[in-house]
């Protein structure tokens, strides 16, 4: 399914400290000296899914769209009435959902950061860095969408809402609240996607553009984690309060439509009753809650999550 030389090899990296102690306390490294670090990393390993997956090989039978726990409606009666054939088409459809958002995710992204290099000196290497970033987001959204037509699903989108609610952040969001958006975005997924593509039961296109994606986006993360670090002590008391609130929203907003309703249209099940079925599902909220530990940490000290923004992450079950 891919090219055993460049995947099956590939150095991963290790996932952000599951701790943020002493973020807040001390100083961020030098923007300029991280980029050209990330930027030399980026040149030693990175990939074109275009070339590395094998996007004419079969699909096999049998094998997963995802780690059966991390569906939705994995330890619920729902679950139990399908039978091994229709678990497998689920957690394709799954898989190709959160595909979906990613790619819708991964535009908003895009131009946050374009916005927020625009008029900059090119030759600075945070700028560089930041292009560098926007081609890895363009190539990743390519091959999410070529994964969903390879598997024969839908191309899976936000509702119509969330669209124009993403729209007017990408063209107001800026400061912590922007890269705290990244982050939100490429933690919770790292924690899923690396339990996805070393589990065997997984079909090998999941297990590939996962590999893929988590390598790629530690460098991301990184970037974004220092820019957190370095822009919110600058915040007012009253800015603070808004990049909060803003960071939750986004929080909620990306946690609740990971998995479209649509999906479960593909196994029979009647979408709204099976997504009632989902935000009620204990075990799938506590796999939520695990991935988005270290990140939940790192903003709370860097003074992202607090106060009655609260509400909003625990509302989302990743409190």
């Amino acid at each position: 399914m891919y090219r055993e030389s460049t995947l099956m090899t590939a150095t991963i990296p290790p996932t952000m400290p599951i701790t943020g102690a002493g973020q807040s306390n001390r100083r961020p490294v030098d923007r300029q000296a991280l980029s050209r670090r990330l930027l030399g990393s980026a040149a030693k390993k990175s990939y074109d899914p275009v070339v590395d997956i094998d996007w004419s090989a079969p699909i096999p039978d049998g094998l997963y769209g995802l780690s059966p726990e991390w569906s939705t409606l994995y330890a619920t009666p729902l679950w139990d009435s399908l039978d091994e054939d229709q678990r497998v088409t689920l957690t394709i459809h799954e898989y190709c959902s959160i595909s979906g958002v990613g790619i819708w995710f991964e535009g908003l992204l895009m131009q946050l950061m374009l916005r927020d290099i625009y008029g900059e000196d090119p030759a600075q290497h945070h700028v560089q860095w930041a292009l560098t970033e926007i081609a890895d987001e363009c190539r990743h959204s390519v091959m999410f969408a070529r994964t969903a037509e390879r598997f024969g699903a839908p191309s899976y989108q936000p509702p119509a809402s969330i669209l124009r609610l993403g729209k007017a952040f990408a063209a107001t969001g800026d400061g912590p609240a922007a890269y705290a958006a990244i982050l939100v975005a490429e933690e919770i997924l790292d924690i899923f996607q690396r339990d996805l593509m070393k589990d065997e039961r997984v079909q090998p296109l999941t297990r590939a553009t996962s590999q893929i994606h988590v390598v790629e986006e530690a460098r991301h993360m990184r970037f974004a984690r220092e820019e957190v670090a370095r822009r919110t002590p600058e915040l007012s008391t009253w800015q603070l309060r808004k990049h909060r609130t803003l960071v939750a929203a986004v929080a909620a907003i990306v946690a609740d439509n990971l998995v479209q309703p649509q999906v479960y249209a593909s196994v029979g099940l009647d979408p709204q009753v099976a997504k009632a079925a989902a935000r009620a599902n204990r075990h799938y909220a506590g796999k939520l809650r695990h991935a988005s530990t270290g990140l939940v940490a790192f903003l709370r000290d860097a003074g992202l999550v607090g106060g009655p923004s609260e509400l909003l992450w625990r509302r989302a079950k990743l409190l």
